[in-house]
């Protein structure tokens, strides 16, 4: 959990308990295609209530992570809770993220498929490196190195692109974009119920 090593972890994190379900914006809103600002007020209650229902929200859609700016909120944030192919839950939030350049020697370039609650339904495949870095700061701003390798890595990548305006249909080719696009279109209220009836589980 935040880059540390812990021996147990709840199966629900505790936030989620604590937080409050927000709605997810979608590709076409303008909110997802402009670069968020900086945190600069930490330790505020307002951000541990944000990072909360991010928690909340990324549970009930069945999520690896969210930005901020999923949820509308104009601020470099980004919560994670995800297991990766190793069997290892990574859990956790930073606040103004910066990828790392890491060497060409101790990263490949890994083709597979990446999906985003904002563009809810399909799943495409995506070149990223198979390892990423990422520093910033926690919630109470003490500073954060998280590193992760196979998909938590492509976890941050994806992640860190949403605080810059960016999505994973942008890497895409035209036609597999517009096929994107198409599947989502079909699939997406499916998807909302699905998530509605999570939050209903969940007392949310």
């Amino acid at each position: 959990m935040q880059g540390k090593l812990v021996e147990s972890y709840p199966q629900l994190a505790p936030e989620v308990e604590l937080g409050a379900v927000r709605r997810i914006t979608v590709v076409g809103e303008e909110i997802l295609r402009r670069r968020c600002r900086e945190v600069t007020e930490f330790g505020t209650v307002e951000l541990a209530r944000l990072v909360d229902d991010m928690f909340a929200t990324n549970q009930v859609a069945e999520g690896a992570g969210l930005a901020a700016n999923q949820v509308g909120v104009d601020l470099q944030l980004f919560v994670w809770d995800i297991t990766d192919e190793w069997g290892v839950r990574h859990v956790g939030h930073i606040a103004n993220p910066v990828l790392q350049d890491v060497s060409a020697d101790d990263r490949r370039l890994v083709e597979e498929g990446e999906g985003c609650l904002s563009v809810p339904g399909p799943y495409c495949v995506v070149p990223r490196p198979d390892r990423a870095v990422v520093r910033g700061r926690d919630m109470d701003g003490n500073p954060l190195t998280i590193e992760g390798r196979g998909y938590f890595a492509r976890c941050l990548q994806h992640e860190t692109d949403h605080l810059h305006g960016h999505l994973y249909l942008d890497r895409l080719a035209q036609k597999e974009r517009k096929a994107a696009l198409r599947e989502m279109r079909e699939s997406q209220e499916q998807v909302f119920a699905r998530r509605a009836a999570a939050a209903k589980r969940l007392g949310k």
